[in-house]
């Protein structure tokens, strides 16, 4: 009698532990998705400043084609990328797009009457703040797919995680090769 109860404690206390150990990875893997959300929402908010930006920039600009051509493009490619659902993706266009608008703003660095422009001020401005909150957002993005990924590689959570198919998740890195000053020629 006292045999059937150990074994009747132990098999409860093996079902609570994955249980606990499961929902723990679910609670993890929902914090990473809502991380990806957050930035998403940045990055549609960037999306939805550039247009205006490149309008203003045109009027004072307009032999500066090239530069508002690549700025376009960039956000276009960042839109596709977006749509593709692959991290690794996305952050590369999303680095050829935050080249392409320090190209932007060196260029209206040679127009006085477009830095004095309040349109134009209004728009740097809150694309600045975006940018602040992208990087914060991708910053909280990796620090949740560290604590997910974590969770799932160590013992005995990696039996578990790997059973019921938690994988390994990808982290939004910047662009090595972006970290020197913005190259202007006119």
């Amino acid at each position: 009698m006292v045999a059937v109860l150990v074994i009747i404690v132990i098999i409860v206390v093996v079902l609570l532990a994955v249980a606990l150990f499961y929902n723990g990875l679910v609670r993890t893997r929902n914090r990473v998705d809502n991380a990806w959300s957050q930035i998403d929402v940045q990055l549609k908010r960037r999306y939805d400043l550039i247009p205006n930006l490149v309008e203003t920039v045109k009027g004072y600009a307009a032999h500066e084609r090239q530069t508002l051509e690549a700025v376009t493009a960039a956000r276009t490619n960042a839109i596709s990328a977006q749509q593709t659902g692959n991290v690794g993706q996305q952050a590369q266009a999303e680095n050829v797009l935050s080249g392409a608008l320090k190209s932007l703003f060196a260029v209206a660095e040679a127009y006085p009457d477009l830095k004095a422009n309040q349109n134009f001020l209004q728009l740097q401005e809150e694309l600045t703040s975006t940018e602040d909150r992208i990087a914060y957002a991708r910053q909280f993005y990796n620090d949740s797919v560290l604590n997910y990924n974590n969770k799932i590689q160590v013992f005995p959570r990696n039996l578990l995680a790997s059973s019921f198919n938690f994988e390994k998740r990808v982290y939004f890195e910047g662009d090595p090769e972006a970290t020197g000053p913005v190259k202007v020629q006119f």
